[in-house]
């Protein structure tokens, strides 16, 4: 079985699934994450055997990051007068995304492990995987609450948002990238240029935030 093919294969599902149900609940990447899954949990296939052959994908990682810089251009006099607000609201929102993984774990009794893995959720799985030495974290469960904290973001906060009457386009893009990092502004992209770019802010000054307030718990 190619498991590049398959990855493809299944956020394209994903894609015309959204595309035909018009369902914000819909989510190309969740879809693709649960078809994968399942698919790899049935043929007992080593997560280092699909990763070698799905490689091509993180490869495309790095590009994807570096084109958000081409919206965040093009709204360079918009970002200019709006700075201050865009900052202050993707520090109240990462705050209050640490605040609650640090708090919810300890109510709960997870393990030590998952409580420290928590801490970095509200950054990209990239920066949580650099900081789990420091936060003394597995790695792979850093990485994996990540990636869920920016699926259950993607899906859950933009109905959410609706549903409190938030509908500036920077108001919600920021919350997005502050919570929910790169799949959540794949998703904000979705809406407009102005919510994607905005998102793009709020992740970049998560990820930042996220690794100073690491180095001073350190």
């Amino acid at each position: 079985m190619s498991w590049l093919a398959l990855t493809i294969t299944a956020f394209v599902l994903g894609l015309w699934a959204q595309t035909r149900y018009r369902n914000s609940l819909i989510n190309p990447t969740l879809i693709a994450t649960l078809i994968v899954a399942l698919a790899l949990l049935l043929s007992r296939t080593p997560y280092a055997e699909y990763r070698a052959q799905a490689r091509p994908l993180s490869l495309l990682l790095s590009p994807a990051v570096v084109a958000l810089a081409v919206p965040l251009y093009r709204q360079r006099a918009l970002l200019a007068r709006q700075g201050p607000a865009l900052i202050l609201g993707s520090l109240a929102g990462t705050l209050t995304a640490v605040g609650l993984d640090i708090l919810l774990p300890r109510l709960l009794h997870l393990s030590t492990e998952a409580q420290r893995a928590l801490i970095t959720a509200p950054a990209t799985s990239a920066v949580a995987v650099g900081l789990a030495e420091y936060t003394r974290a597995p790695p792979t469960l850093a990485a994996t609450l990540a990636v869920l904290s920016g699926l259950m973001g993607a899906v859950v906060l933009p109905p959410f948002l609706t549903l409190l009457g938030v509908r500036r386009p920077l108001a919600r893009g920021i919350a997005l990238g502050s919570v929910a990092h790169g799949i959540g502004t794949a998703r904000a992209r979705e809406e407009s240029e102005q919510v994607g770019v905005a998102s793009s802010i709020g992740m970049g000054l998560a990820a930042l935030l996220v690794s100073l307030l690491v180095a001073l718990l350190s």
